[in-house]
């Protein structure tokens, strides 16, 4: 497999694999990552952590207020079992109601708020860091695809990321870290982690 930044140039986004369009910065598209990027951070493989998502789609909960009228119940089954949750699905449903609670509580339900109200990138990651079960992996999983949006979202690349392109010897200081190019490079590296060169 020929691997070059210019064809991971065009590797989509997992935002993208999932439809949303984080381009248009609403609250909406943006929640949406949000819930996408909690599933993906969890012990759980990328297919179940998608399937999860395409779940919470078909059931029309994509909003904090949507996801907190549904409650527990709704979200352990049919939601999580539907995505294929087995064994964390009741701790990840409390997740994702106790985050949306905080973010309705802190911020009115607008991670653009949250944004807004940061004072610089670290403070930025800070805050998301407070919700429930959001460690750096998930952190960095939400703010990497916001890099060319969100003038405060820049995590440094995951440490498997930056191994990942020393194997494929892609030169990550060859592409300006705030585009969509490097996201889209970045997404690829991610997928191509188990892969051998």
């Amino acid at each position: 497999m020929d691997v070059t930044i210019e064809s991971l140039k065009k590797e989509r986004t997992y935002s993208e694999e999932l439809g949303i369009d984080l381009k248009a910065g609403s609250d909406g598209e943006i929640f949406k990552w949000f819930l996408a990027s909690v599933l993906f951070g969890a012990r759980i493989s990328e297919t179940i952590a998608m399937r999860t998502y395409r779940a919470f789609e078909r059931h029309g909960i994509l909003t904090p207020e949507s996801i907190l009228a549904a409650g527990w119940d709704f979200l352990v089954n049919p939601v999580m079992r539907e995505g294929g949750y087995v064994r964390y699905d009741e701790k990840t449903s409390r997740e994702v109601l106790r985050n949306c609670e905080m973010l309705m509580g802190e911020y009115g339900g607008s991670l653009n708020r949250m944004h807004r109200d940061a004072r610089d990138a670290h403070d930025l990651e800070a805050r998301l860091l407070r919700f429930y079960g959001v460690g750096p992996v998930t952190m960095n999983i939400f703010l990497r695809e916001l890099r060319p949006y969100w003038r405060k979202a820049d995590p440094e690349p995951m440490a498997f990321v930056l191994e990942t392109a020393r194997r494929f010897a892609i030169d990550l200081g060859d592409v300006k870290r705030k585009s969509v190019a490097f996201t889209r490079i970045e997404a690829g590296l991610v997928r191509l982690r188990k892969m051998r060169p």
